[in-house]
This record gives C-alpha cells, structure tokens and sequence, in this order.
C-alpha cells in the first residue's frame, strides 16, 4: 500500500512520539555505520541503496563493526543481535514503509540530494522527520519548496558514527520546532553527542573549525614555518591530546587562573595580532562577548570544581599517554 501523502505542509510537522523504526537511504561508509548506531541502540533499521552490491558490502560492514565493539566490551548483548535489527532493502518504499526517522547518506552532490528528498517527501510516512548527513549543504539548499519542508533537517555526523559520537543538527527557517527537537532527543537516546547548529551556515560548526585550522596549517606549510608532518605532530602530540575530552573552551578555562574569562582577556589581543595578519575579519572579542563567555562558563565549570577538574584532565591524559605507549609500533 503506498504511503499516506497530503498535500497540507502543516500535516507533514512531525508529530511526538518515542522513534522505534529507521530507514537508511544509501548504505556507503557513512550509511552502513549510522545503521550501527540506530541498531546498536535496539531500533529496527531498514537499510536501502539502489545498488545491491553496495547493499551486501553493507551486511559486511554491520557484520564486522557489530563484532568489533563486541570484542571491545562496548554492547551488552551479542553483536548477532545487532545485525539481527538491520534489514537490507532493495525497495526504497518497502524501507520508508514503518520508519518514523530517515536518515540520508547518498553521494555528496546537490541535484542527487534535491532528486531523492522529493522522492522522500512523497513516499515517506507524513510524521517520519527526513534527516540528510550532507556535510556541506544547509536543509534549505536540498528541500526548499518540498510540500514537507518542515519535516526535514540536517543531522551530520563524523565519520564513522558508530565510533564517533558528534552529530550536528541544522535545520533551516522553515523546519519546524518538533523535527528539531525530535532529532536531538534521537540521537541523545541513540548514544550521539548532538549539538543544535542555530542558523544556517556553510560547513556548520565541525567542518567550519576543522578547515579553518587546516586553512592554517596549509598557510604555515606554505610560509615554511613547519613541514606538513610537523603541523600534524603538532595536533596529535599537542593539541589532540586534550582535545579528545575536552574543547578549547574548557581547555582554556583550565588554562587561567581565573577562568575562561581571564584567558580570553589575558591572549585576546595575540588571538586578535594573528587574525588580522591573516587578512581575517576582525574579531568580535568585545569585553560584552567575554562576559558573556566568562559567564556561561562560571555556569558550567564552577571555581568550587576546579581542582577536581584539573585532577581528572592529568588522571585522563596519563591513561591516554599510557594507551598509546601501549599501542604506537615502536
């Protein structure tokens, strides 16, 4: 039976309601392993891709990552349970049929993406929320003028998600409140680390400060200041090594006396030197943003916690300084 379509945008606004069917659509590398982490959670998955062949590299995919976290101690179940909840299905209806969530993972090419969003909108049950894994393209560039725009948004993720728990949540002006809230608690509920990306923007947050930081990484390789493998020395000996428990902002906060607050005002100006000899737009570090960064902190770490903080970053940084001793070739 096809799926119930209505041509009211209002009827296609996500309705409330615990999410236990999802469909998969393109079942590459980053398809295959969001199947994982939908069934890893003990929801049922169907996976689709046109080519059959990608489908059973899929089957592969789930079978050896199923496994693999089973070895490591990370389910509580058999890994045979988790490929047991993966359903591999060549028709795209069939999978759309009972799922309340859809997950797009094809090629990262526009016309691909606006061609099957349509196809989605028409095929897909009116209260499933149509998510895309584009890494680069805003919901509005793929679903603008879709009779349920306002069930689609962007949630991507870092690949593999299944090993990666990020995953950015980007909706445009017209995705309702419902699809955006439904989303985050999703992926809260199937163990992802989600933020709220609140406006559209190119590249969201993750790749926005991923590029930028390789932006001048390429320019300091350039300028001759460093060779390519000491920039990366530099991140994964340096700035990795805290990075993989905590963001710059906690690490600055850490990294003052008296918060982030003091660290901004205390290398502002350096930050800002280097900015503007770049040819940057000048920063917004006004004493308003400061205070309103020092403040949010104040919330989240407070001064009472600090030395325990501090204990746990050395105590975390020396198992992961032993882990790699442990695991590095010699």
């Amino acid at each position: 039976m096809s799926p119930q379509v209505s041509p009211d945008p209002s009827s296609r606004t996500p309705s409330p309601g615990l999410i236990q069917r999802v469909a998969v659509v393109g079942a590459g590398l980053v398809g295959a392993s969001w199947a994982v982490v939908f069934a890893r959670a003990g929801l049922g998955v169907a996976v689709h891709d046109q080519d059959p062949r990608q489908l059973e590299r899929a089957r592969a995919f789930v079978e050896r990552a199923a496994q693999s976290l089973a070895d490591a101690g990370m389910l509580q179940e058999a890994a045979a349970a988790i490929v047991a909840r993966v359903q591999l299905e060549p028709n795209r209806r069939a999978a759309l049929s009972h799922a309340q969530y859809v997950q797009e993972s094809i090629i990262e090419r526009l016309d691909a993406k606006r061609e099957l969003f349509a196809a989605l909108d028409r095929e897909a049950a009116p209260e499933a929320i149509l998510a895309s894994s584009t890494s680069t393209f805003p919901t509005s560039q793929f679903a603008d003028g879709l009779p349920g725009r306002a069930r689609c948004i962007v949630a991507h993720p870092v690949n593999p998600p299944h090993l990666i728990p990020f995953t950015e949540v980007s909706g445009a002006e017209f995705t309702a409140p419902e699809a955006v809230v439904r989303t985050l608690q999703l992926l809260e509920s199937v163990g992802q680390s989600p933020i709220h990306v609140r406006r559209e923007i190119d590249g969201f947050v993750l790749n926005r400060l991923q590029w930028t930081l390789l932006a001048e990484a390429l320019r300091l390789v350039a300028d001759g200041v460093a060779s390519p493998e000491d920039i990366d020395r530099a991140l994964k000996d340096g700035l990795g090594r805290r990075w993989t428990f905590m963001g710059p902002m906690e690490v600055g906060d850490l990294n003052a006396p008296n918060g982030i607050g003091d660290y901004l005002t205390r290398f502002g100006p350096a930050i800002e030197r280097i900015a503007t000899s770049r040819g940057a737009d000048p920063l917004p570090l006004t004493t308003e943003l400061i205070a309103s960064i020092a403040a949010e902190g104040s919330a989240r770490w407070p001064e009472s916690t600090r030395a325990t903080r501090l204990a746990a970053r050395d105590e975390r940084l020396l198992a992961l300084l032993a882990h790699l001793r442990r695991t590095q070739p010699r």
